[in-house]
């Protein structure tokens, strides 16, 4: 182990190779973690998903992600980018889509706004998940008898009780006083 070496055995010229952010679309991912890992930044992508991503692209997936080629890194981002023709069709995240009917991945910011348009949709027709959307209830049908209350004091505030119970105590004695003067 020479002087320039760090702890992890990469040299000073690693470091200087190295890419802190690699950019996917819309979205900067870590480019100091593995590319796995790095991948799993991006919503619409999961540690299953970002393990196929990095198979379909023939890249190590332990390798460090800003170390990486910029060949490799062009494979990888088209792979994300076409990402429905790598996976299965029961592994995508928009099977069977409303107005399309067609099944898709979506990645990144386009999966968040599918989802406000489709939330947008439900309240529009009036479903009853668009109701409860609407109301800001719980829409799974979990239970709301105990759970999810937005308002009130939760809980009994024993010090405020205290407080009110020697007030009432003080104007008693100042009443009984006041009396007994008479």
């Amino acid at each position: 182990m020479s002087a320039e070496d760090t702890e992890d055995g990469s040299t000073a010229e690693d470091d200087d190779d190295l890419r802190y952010f690699v950019r996917i679309g819309q979205t900067d991912l870590d480019g100091t973690k593995s590319v796995e890992r790095s991948l799993t930044d991006m919503k619409g992508i999961g540690q299953r998903t970002a393990r196929i991503v990095t198979e379909a692209a023939g890249i190590d997936r332990t390798a460090t992600f800003g170390l990486l080629e910029d060949d490799e890194i062009d494979s990888v981002v088209e792979v994300v980018e076409n990402l429905d023709s790598h996976l299965p069709e029961w592994m995508v995240n928009r099977q069977d889509d409303f107005f399309t009917g067609e099944s898709t991945h979506i990645v990144g910011s386009d999966l968040e706004e599918q989802r406000r348009q489709d939330i947008n949709r439900m309240q529009m027709i009036d479903s009853y998940k668009g109701i409860r959307h609407k109301r800001g209830q719980k829409v799974r049908g979990q239970r709301t008898k105990s759970t999810g209350r937005t308002e009130g004091t939760i809980g009994v505030n024993v010090e405020r009780i205290k407080e009110e119970q020697a007030e009432d105590a003080a104007a008693d004695e100042e009443a009984a006083a006041g009396g007994d003067a008479e």
